[in-house]
């Protein structure tokens, strides 16, 4: 190659590198990002002063790629993981990025799985020392301009909900002498953390599996926000939501993180109702990766498909 081909090659890598960072600079923009995880919940937050969130992490690495497609390159940092519940579909893509990037903050309930799993994405946490908070309905912190209110479980109720055992307040879960949390045999749909969203005008809930079983609890003790967005609780499952909690919140924009499944999600009991209350949805196993983008009056969606 002689110089002058080399100059123009390397300036056009420099163009490309300038301009690969300058599109990935912070916009004053909300962008939610829902995962096409498969059969699981992955998301990816970029708030509009440039920290970032993740809400849970699929069934496998894949939400990896989806934060290839969104973070800049250069960024190896996420402010704040926060894992729903743990269960596989939502939990364990969050071990390949508690390996992968600097976690400042992990959110995480009381509630114990006892699975491999499980075990492995709390080693992983306490080795690299990232700091674990509990919340639970009433906490809020911010990022930014964005206000993320906990709306469920609430203390009382999670306390109430963890079995004990006689010899001790709580079943602890253990392995090597090691505490990882709290055991329960109850079901841990039901301990979902139900996330408010909310950027100026603009309102966003997250649900993971928390269906009709908690809503009522959460009609009784909480004012229900009317929100733009919905991430459609337990993957489109016909027991996902009730008809009244939906039209407490009266979303115009719904979407179903849903993969190829034997559970016959999303069930023709959800996109009747979807239907029925002429809310718009789309899927990312049809649409792939689904980005709300939202200057906190105006928002839109793209698909990826």
């Amino acid at each position: 190659m002689n110089r002058k081909l080399f100059i123009v090659f390397f300036l056009l890598i420099l163009l490309g590198l300038t301009y690969g960072i300058l599109s990935t600079l912070p916009d004053g923009k909300l962008h939610i990002i829902f995962c096409n995880v498969g059969q699981g919940d992955g998301a990816y937050i970029k708030n509009p002063n440039g920290t970032d969130m993740i809400i849970d992490g699929g069934p496998d690495n894949t939400i990896l790629a989806c934060l290839g497609r969104h973070m800049p390159f250069y960024d190896r940092t996420i402010d704040t993981v926060l894992l729903t519940h743990p269960q596989k579909d939502h939990m364990q893509g969050l071990i390949s990025v508690v390996e992968r990037y600097s976690v400042r903050h992990f959110v995480i309930g009381n509630e114990a799985n006892t699975t491999e799993g499980y075990f492995n994405l709390i080693s992983s946490l306490k080795k690299k020392g990232t700091p674990l908070h509990t919340l639970y309905a009433g906490d809020k912190f911010q990022m930014g301009s964005v206000d993320y209110d906990v709306i469920w479980p609430s203390m009382s109720w999670v306390r109430s909900h963890i079995e004990a055992s006689s010899s001790s307040l709580n079943t602890l879960a253990l392995r090597n002498g090691q505490v990882f949390g709290t055991a329960t045999s109850n079901n841990f749909n039901d301990f979902s953390y139900v996330i408010h969203i909310r950027f100026n005008d603009f309102d966003t809930l997250f649900t993971g599996d928390g269906d009709e079983k908690i809503q009522p609890e959460i009609m009784r003790n909480v004012s229900i926000p009317s929100v733009e967005v919905l991430k459609f609780p337990h993957h489109g499952s016909k027991t996902g939501i009730s008809k009244e909690f939906l039209e407490k919140l009266s979303p115009q924009f719904s979407v179903i993180s849903v993969g190829k499944n034997s559970y016959g999600h999303p069930s023709k009991e959800a996109i009747d109702l979807l239907n029925s209350e002429h809310i718009n949805y789309r899927r990312t196993d049809q649409h792939g990766d689904i980005e709300v983008v939202s200057d906190g009056e105006k928002w839109s969606y793209k698909t990826q498909k």
